[in-house]
C-alpha cells in the first residue's frame, strides 16, 4: 500500500462535467476519481464502470451533465490518521483505492494498493515515462554557492530534471567531531575536514534551490539527519533522496514517509535482506518510493556493476527501480534505462581534479548531456511489445526495394490467373510475392498490361473505384506528366496538381500535352533537386541558397509555361514550396527560426514571381528526407505562419497531416491551428496522420478529426482548393485516391449539392 498526497491527480468536483471526469480518469491511469463537494468534502466515488453505468440507463446522453448525478455516494473513506496496516487490510478484489479524509471529512490523501509510480511536484516517475534524470552535485559545489549555481545552471542545459544535493547537521550527525582530533580513524579525519569546508548551511542551500526552480530544474536533497530533514522540510521540497549509509535506519526512514513526499533510496552497502525489510517498512508506512540499485564503491569496477540485479530488485522491493552509477563514463546508465530503469543518478562537477571524493567518479558537463541523449534516444528506440508493424521509412523503402508480382503477359479482365502468368520482379509496389497463393485462381476484374504489378485489390470481393464526387470548394488529384488523361477521364475533378520531380522539369510541354485542358491546375516544387540538393531558401550558406533560388525559378518558369495549356486556369497559378529551413541537431529556438524566415524572406525577393503565386505548404516537425532524424523549423506554429502572412501579403498550402503531426508533437490543439491557419490557407492537403511522423496516412488510418477540420474550414477558407495527398495513392489506378474521397464526401462534400463540373471557375473567388 501506498498514500498518495496529490489528490488533485484523483480529485474532480460535483459541479465537474463527465467529460472532465473521463479525462481526469484518463490522466491518473487508475481507473477512478474522488468527487468533492466545493468546499473538498467527499460526495462519493466515480469509476469508468460508474459512468458506463449511468450511460447505459440515462435517456440520452449527456457529457455535460455533472459529475455529483454519476458518484457512488457508498464509498469507503477512512481517516488520514488511521494506522496504516488497518488501512491495507481494507483492499480487496473490490476495493482498489480508498480515499483518506481529516476530522471534517475533507480528502487529504488517497490510498492505493501498490507503488508502481511517483510523482515528484507532478512529474511522473515510472514504467511508461521518461527516465526520471537527476544530477548528483552533492557536495561537488565545494562550498561556494556561486559554483552551486553555476552547476545547477549547467545541469539544466545537459536535461537533468532534478539538481540534487547534500544536506548535513554536522554536530548532530558527527556528535562535535573536529577534524583536527587526533583521536578520529584516517577516513574521518578526511571526511570530517572535506565536510568542515564545504558543507553548505541550509539557507545557504535554499538560495540554490529557488534559482534552480526559477530554471525549471527540480532541486531534490539528500538529508542526513533529523535537523537537516526539519530544515529541509520547512524549505518545502518535493521530494527526498535517501543515501544508501541510511537504507538500514529504520526510525530515520519513518521520519521521512511521515513526510508523505516521494523517497528515492540507494540500495548500495546493503544485502537483500535489509533491502527487503526496508522496502516493507516504507510500505506498511505508506510511503511512496522507488529503490535505485547502487554500488557504493568508488569508483565501482564494471565488474561489480551487475545491472542484472536491477530486475530482482524489482521483485524484492515490489516498487519502481532505477540506477545510481559510481563507475566511470556514461554508458552503464543508458543500460540500465535498456532494462527498465525509471530513473537514474550520476555525480555531476566541471572539474574531476578538483579536491573531494566526489568529483573522481562525476560527470563532465558535456558527458552528462551525451549520456541524456543518449537515454532518450534509447526511450525512444525501446517501442513497444506489440504486434511489429512497418515504420513509414521502411513502407518507403519497400516500394523501391522488395519485389511484387507481375503479370508476365497482357491479362484480359475476365481471366483465370494461372501460375504462368504471374512473375517476381521488383520494385515492390504491388502485392508480395507471399500472396501467390492466394492471386492463382482469381478471376481478374481489370486488364492488367505485362510487366505490370498485381495489387491488393486483385485479392478484394469488393473496390472503391472512380465516380463522379460532390464537394462543396474545388479539388483535384495530384500527378505528374504520364498518368494525368487516366485520372481526367476516371473522375469529375476541378483541378490538376502535378507533383514535379527535377527530371519532370526537363521535358518539352507540348509532348505532354498536344492540346490545351479545360481544367485549373496546381505545382507542386520538387524537394530535392540534382546533386541530391534539398531545396532551402533559408540556409546560412549563400552559395547553398542561390542555388535553391535558381531552382525555384526554374520552377516558377516552368508553372508560367504551362498555364498555355490549362483553359481553366483564370488567375495565377498555386505553386506549393517546402521552403527549407531544417536542422539535424535538434528544434531551433525563437530567435533563431526568425533568423531563418529573414533569409527567406530575402530569397523570396530574389525571385520573379510574376504570373505565379508561392505558397509555403505548412510542415511535420520531423522531414522524411532525412529518414526523419531531422528537424523542421519553418511553418510549424500556428502563430509564425499567421505572423509570415500577413508580413509578406502571402497564403500558404495547409497540409492536414504536417500540422496534425506538428500539434501532436508540440501538444497543441488542431481546432485552434485549424481556426488561426484558415484564413491564410489557398490549397488544402488533405490526408491522414497517427503519433509524431504518421504522415500521409489513409483517410481513418489516423487520428485526425475531418469532420470538426471540415466544419472549421467551411467557415474560414470555403473556397480553398483541395486534394487528398494519400501516400501512393496512385498506384492501381488511383485505388487510394478513391477510398479517400468516398470517406471525405461526408465531411467535405457536407454542403455540396452537386460535384462541380470539370473546368469550372470556382478557383476564381478563391483567389480574389
Amino acid at each position: 500500500m501506498w498514500i498518495e498526497r496529490n489528490v488533485q491527480r484523483f480529485m474532480v468536483f460535483d459541479g465537474d462535467s463527465i467529460v472532465a471526469a473521463l479525462n481526469k480518469i484518463s490522466e491518473n491511469k487508475s481507473g477512478f476519481v474522488v468527487v468533492v463537494s466545493g468546499s473538498g468534502h467527499v460526495v462519493g466515488m466515480m469509476t469508468d464502470g460508474d459512468i458506463r453505468r449511468w450511460l447505459m440507463t440515462g435517456a440520452s446522453i449527456d457529457l455535460a451533465a455533472e459529475c455529483g448525478r454519476v458518484a457512488n455516494p457508498g464509498c469507503l473513506t477512512v481517516s488520514v490518521d488511521t494506522p496504516h496496516a488497518e488501512i491495507g487490510a481494507l483492499f480487496s478484489d473490490r476495493v482498489r483505492s480508498i480515499p483518506l479524509v481529516d476530522g471534517q471529512g475533507r480528502l487529504v490523501a488517497v490510498a492505493l494498493p501498490r507503488n508502481l509510480e511517483l510523482s515528484i511536484n507532478g512529474r511522473p516517475v515510472g514504467k511508461g515515462h521518461p527516465a526520471y534524470i537527476i544530477a548528483e552535485i552533492g557536495n561537488n559545489h565545494n562550498g561556494d554557492v556561486a559554483l552551486a549555481k553555476e552547476l545547477v545552471r549547467l545541469a539544466h542545459d545537459a536535461g537533468a530534471d532534478s539538481a540534487k544535493f547534500q544536506l548535513r547537521d554536522m554536530s548532530s550527525l558527527y556528535g562535535g567531531g573536529k577534524s583536527d582530533d587526533a583521536s578520529q580513524d584516517l577516513g574521518a579525519q578526511y571526511t570530517l575536514d572535506l565536510l568542515a569546508r564545504f558543507n553548505l548551511e541550509p539557507e545557504a542551500l535554499f538560495e540554490v534551490f529557488d534559482y534552480a526552480k526559477d530554471l525549471g530544474v527540480e532541486p531534490l536533497c539528500t538529508p542526513w539527519d533529523l535537523p537537516s530533514l526539519e530544515a529541509l522540510e520547512r524549505y518545502g521540497l518535493a521530494g527526498y533522496k535517501v543515501a544508501s549509509a541510511d537504507l538500514t535506519n529504520h526510525e530515520f526512514l519513518r521520519q521521512l514517509a511521515a513526510t508523505g513526499k516521494p523517497l528515492i533510496l540507494s540500495t548500495g552497502m546493503s544485502d537483500e535482506a535489509e533491502i527487503r525489510q526496508s522496502a516493507e517498512l516504507l510500505a506498511s508506512e505508506g510511503a511512496p518510493f522507488c529503490m535505485l540499485h547502487c554500488n557504493s564503491t568508488y569508483p565501482t569496477p564494471y565488474k561489480d556493476v551487475n545491472m542484472r540485479y536491477m530486475s530482482r530488485l524489482a521483485e524484492v522491493a515490489q516498487c519502481p527501480v532505477g540506477y545510481s552509477g559510481h563507475e566511470r563514463g556514461w554508458w552503464v546508465p543508458i543500460s540500465a534505462v535498456a532494462q527498465g530503469a525509471v530513473l537514474v543518478e550520476k555525480h555531476f562537477t566541471v572539474d574531476r581534479d578538483m579536491e573531494g571524493n566526489d568529483h573522481k567518479v562525476s560527470l563532465l558537463p558535456g558527458e552528462f548531456a551525451q549520456m541524456v541523449s543518449a537515454i532518450r534516444n534509447v526511450e525512444e528506440a525501446m517501442g513497444v511489445s506489440g504486434e511489429r508493424v512497418m515504420t513509414q521509412g521502411e513502407m518507403m523503402n519497400r516500394e523501391v526495394l522488395a519485389k511484387s508480382l507481375v503479370a508476365v503477359e497482357d491479362i484480359a479482365a475476365g481471366t483465370v490467373v494461372t501460375s504462368a502468368m504471374v512473375m517476381t520482379q521488383s520494385p515492390g509496389q504491388g502485392l508480395q510475392p507471399n500472396q501467390i497463393d492466394s492471386l492463382v485462381g482469381r478471376t481478374i476484374r481489370r486488364d492488367v498490361k505485362a510487366r505490370t504489378p498485381f495489387f491488393p485489390s486483385d485479392l478484394a470481393d469488393e473496390v472503391i473505384g472512380p465516380r463522379t464526387f460532390r464537394f462543396a470548394r474545388p479539388w483535384g488529384l495530384p500527378v505528374r506528366w504520364h498518368d494525368y488523361k487516366d485520372m481526367l477521364a476516371k473522375t469529375n475533378m476541378t483541378l490538376l496538381e502535378y507533383h514535379l520531380s527535377y527530371k519532370d522539369m526537363d521535358v518539352t510541354l507540348a509532348d505532354w500535352f498536344p492540346e490545351p485542358l479545360a481544367i485549373d491546375f496546381v505545382v507542386h516544387a520538387p524537394e530535392l533537386f540534382a546533386g541530391d540538393h534539398v531545396l532551402d531558401l533559408a540556409s546560412p550558406d549563400e552559395a547553398y541558397r542561390s542555388h535553391s533560388i535558381a531552382e525555384l525559378q526554374r520552377v516558377i518558369d516552368l508553372t508560367r509555361d504551362l498555364r498555355q495549356y490549362h483553359k481553366g486556369s483564370v488567375t495565377p497559378p498555386l505553386i506549393i514550396v517546402n521552403m527549407g529551413g531544417f536542422s539535424k541537431a535538434a528544434p531551433l529556438p525563437l530567435d533563431k527560426r526568425r533568423e531563418l524566415y529573414a533569409r527567406m524572406e530575402d530569397s523570396l525577393s530574389r525571385l520573379d514571381r510574376e504570373g505565379a503565386e508561392l505558397i509555403p505548404q505548412t510542415m511535420p516537425p520531423f522531414p522524411w528526407h532525412f529518414g526523419g532524424q531531422s528537424y523542421h523549423n519553418l511553418f510549424i506554429d500556428a502563430d509564425e505562419i499567421v505572423q509570415f502572412c500577413d508580413r509578406n501579403a502571402m497564403r500558404i498550402c495547409f497540409d492536414i497531416s504536417h500540422s496534425q503531426l506538428a500539434c501532436n508533437h508540440n501538444g497543441w490543439s488542431m481546432k485552434g491551428f485549424c481556426e488561426k491557419v484558415g484564413p491564410y490557407s489557398a490549397h488544402l492537403h488533405v490526408v491522414d496522420a497517427k503519433d509524431v511522423d504518421g504522415e500521409g496516412l489513409q483517410i481513418g488510418e489516423g487520428m485526425v478529426d475531418f469532420d470538426m477540420i471540415a466544419q472549421v474550414l467551411d467557415e474560414k477558407c470555403p473556397k480553398a482548393s483541395f486534394i487528398p495527398e494519400i501516400w501512393q495513392g496512385h498506384k492501381d489506378g488511383g485505388a487510394g485516391f478513391w477510398f479517400a474521397l468516398d470517406k471525405l464526401e461526408e465531411s467535405f462534400g457536407r454542403n455540396a449539392a452537386s460535384g462541380p463540373a470539370v473546368g469550372t471557375d470556382i478557383r476564381l473567388a478563391a483567389r480574389t
